[in-house]
């Protein structure tokens, strides 16, 4: 690996992370590097941050989201750098290793799943482009009446709730929600409505 390529992974963020990953039992960092992974070849729209830490969690591992996210990121773009610049297993491993003092245990994973993975995610064709835009996953809505709001000023006043599920471009899957009047909702439905009608002429 180039001293370039070194460059970019040393600052990804994966050495601050390196601590957090040494505690996982290697069958709950297998589990995360196989969904990174997933999330790298586009067979799945991100990483379930919070079912992760659940996981984790449950395993006994001290950690939270915030945490969970970071470790993801770390390993997302350790995997999407190994892939830009075609790395074999043994570059791989040699990097990791000889930055980073990752147990024997941690290390086989990463073999295991390189030696799996690598070829493939380092040719298909997302690999060119290993963090699509974001991805909305779900959307859902709901009236209500204004007690304390930002957007509705005056009591009683009817608002509408928006809850999107997106896909994040680094692969977290995150829950936004925000506040709308009236009449914002029926402009925001009127501008989806004339995309639809454009796509429809597509």
């Amino acid at each position: 690996m180039a001293a370039r390529e070194m460059y970019e992974l040393s600052g990804s963020g994966f050495e601050k992370s390196c601590d957090f990953i040494k505690s996982l039992p290697p069958d709950l960092f297998a589990e995360l590097c196989q969904k990174s992974i997933e999330h790298l070849q586009c067979q799945n729209t991100g990483v379930d941050q919070t079912h992760l830490c659940q996981r984790f969690q449950a395993a006994g591992v001290d950690t939270n989201v915030d945490e969970v996210k970071n470790v993801i990121n770390a390993v997302n773009y350790l995997f999407s750098t190994a892939a830009k610049h075609k790395l074999s297993t043994d570059a791989l491993l040699n990097t990791v290793a000889s930055h980073y003092k990752l147990p024997k245990q941690t290390l086989q994973v990463i073999r295991h799943v390189w030696n799996e993975e690598g070829n493939r995610l380092s040719e298909i064709e997302c690999s060119r482009n290993l963090f699509p835009a974001a991805q909305l996953l779900d959307f859902q809505w709901k009236i209500g009446m204004a007690i304390s709001s930002d957007s509705c000023k005056s009591l009683n006043h009817p608002y509408v709730t928006v809850e999107l599920k997106v896909a994040e471009p680094s692969g977290q899957v995150q829950n936004k929600v925000f506040e709308m009047t009236i009449a914002e909702f029926q402009n925001f439905s009127k501008q989806f409505k004339e995309m639809s009608a454009a796509l429809e002429n597509v």
